[in-house]
């Protein structure tokens, strides 16, 4: 089972908002420190109103590369929801990652619907910043 299998699995599991909130902020506290070095404002994601930064790490210079990104937020329920995208687009081909939508995943969770608009809107530009990073890798 995979990571992100298993958030699924424990979102189904939650059957209260509050509960899944805090599951969210207890992903978030478990993903690994971004380094002050890569807080920088080549990392920063446009379009967030809490800061998050993204970093992403191609495994080779190849046609269609594996990426592994590392993402970290000054705000709780953000640095959890970064956690879940990582779950999701970490780790795969630039070519799967550029044609997956992550707000698939969210809406199938019954996230979507509960995050403020200001939240969703930066969630939205985490997913286009990845998606846009593999799209460049496929290009180059």
């Amino acid at each position: 089972m995979t990571a992100l299998d298993q958030i699924i699995d424990d979102f189904a599991f939650l059957e209260d908002w509050e509960d899944r909130y805090r599951y969210v902020i207890e992903l978030g506290k478990a993903l690994p420190d971004l380094p002050d070095s890569q807080k920088t404002a080549e990392n920063k994601v446009q379009g967030c109103a809490s800061q998050v930064w993204l970093v992403v790490n191609p495994a080779d210079d190849t046609a269609d590369p594996v990426l592994t990104f590392a993402g970290d937020s000054d705000a709780h329920i953000v640095r959890g929801l970064v956690a879940i995208v990582l779950a999701l687009y970490s780790g795969k081909h630039a070519s799967e990652i550029a044609k997956l939508d992550a707000l698939d995943t969210f809406k199938e969770i019954g996230l979507v619907e509960h995050l403020s608009a200001q939240r969703a809107n930066g969630l939205r530009s985490m997913v286009q910043r990845i998606r846009n990073e593999a799209a460049l890798r496929i290009a180059a």
